[in-house]
């Protein structure tokens, strides 16, 4: 049984097990997305098994190229085979092209340590968009919250392009830094935090929300130093009263694009709500190291006077901190990559 393979059986585990608890059957939403994300993992794991039986076959067939005799037939067969390996594969790219093609959205807000932690959020900000940049994938602000000194307390951007969700979703945690703040003046180190969201936005969100339970202000939009910058509200606010969870939107050209993409943000951070209190109560949160790291975990820590970036979860160093603030965290991800597989 190859890598692949093991994985896809553990996560339609993980999920049935989620789609046996009472509390998933009784939120219809829920359990029809969870449906829907089971009945794919088994046509992938379907189409992985049948790759790897084919795979079996070829180096079955193979050796009987040496008979004379039975060459034809082997070649006949084997060209058979590839043919329908690369169709199988094709559909497996295919699959994963339409998957991960959609938008996610990263929340970066400061957390402990002041200016110093808004400071190190624009840092934060300006590595994950020249990331992007060096990926090809299209990026935009859609809220953020500036500071005098031109850090931010908070900022929401988007972010669309293939393999963004499963390159950047362990990017959420704390992130911590160490250095000395440029407003320090005897030369002391400080110790600063900022968390990271990272949220999937489905092209169809199955979540469905009572207008009801939505209190929604509209504003106009401001600039870095907090002055209005459109003499229409088309900024909008949108608070969810029963998780008073608030999104704003002001970025976008019109009223009427900021509240439906702050609706959207709202649906998917509510889908991640449902699934975190569910994945706690079956324990398959923690599942590894790495898992789907949380807001509350310290995950990495940017250390100036020592040049180095350490991830907590792997226990891995890097000593090219500038480099990997230009935006060069390809190694990064790819080591926690091979550290979950």
């Amino acid at each position: 049984m190859n890598d692949k393979i093991k994985k896809l059986k553990e996560k339609i585990d993980i999920l049935e097990k989620k789609l046996a608890d009472p509390e998933t059957i009784r939120q219809k939403n829920l359990l029809k997305s969870l449906s829907q994300e089971y009945r794919s993992l088994k046509a992938s794991l379907k189409r992985e098994e049948e790759i790897e039986k084919i795979n079996r076959l070829i180096q079955e067939t193979t050796p009987l190229l040496e008979d004379e005799e039975l060459a034809p037939i082997a070649k006949q067969e084997l060209e058979k085979l590839k043919k329908d390996k690369k169709k199988l594969e094709e559909q497996v790219k295919n699959e994963l092209s339409e998957r991960n093609g959609g938008k996610i959205v990263m929340e970066i807000r400061a957390g402990t340590g002041g200016e110093e932690a808004a400071l190190f959020a624009a840092d934060l900000l300006k590595m994950y968009i020249r990331f992007c940049e060096k990926k090809g994938w299209e990026t935009k602000i859609l809220n953020e919250s500036r500071t005098s000194l031109g850090g931010f307390k908070e900022v929401i951007f988007e972010i669309k392009g293939r393999d963004a969700w499963p390159l950047l979703c362990k990017e959420a945690g704390v992130h911590r830094v160490q250095r000395i703040p440029k407003t320090e003046k005897s030369g002391r180190i400080h110790t600063s935090t900022v968390s990271v969201a990272v949220l999937d936005i489905p092209k169809n969100p199955e979540i469905k929300i009572d207008p009801k339970d939505l209190k929604i202000e509209t504003f106009k939009s401001s600039g870095h130093g907090g002055q209005n910058v459109q003499k229409l509200e088309t900024a909008v606010r949108i608070t969810h009263l029963p998780t008073n969870i608030v999104i704003t939107c002001q970025n976008e050209r019109s009223q009427w694009q900021n509240k439906l993409t702050a609706l959207n943000i709202l649906k998917a951070k509510l889908k991640n709500e449902q699934l975190n209190q569910l994945e706690e109560r079956t324990g398959s949160l923690r599942r590894s190291q790495i898992g789907q790291a949380r807001r509350a975990e310290k995950i990495r820590t940017y250390n100036f006077p020592q040049n180095r970036v350490t991830d907590h979860r792997i226990g891995k160093t890097w000593h090219n901190l500038e480099e990997i603030l230009e935006g060069n965290i390809s190694d990064i991800l790819q080591a926690l990559k091979n550290y979950e597989n």
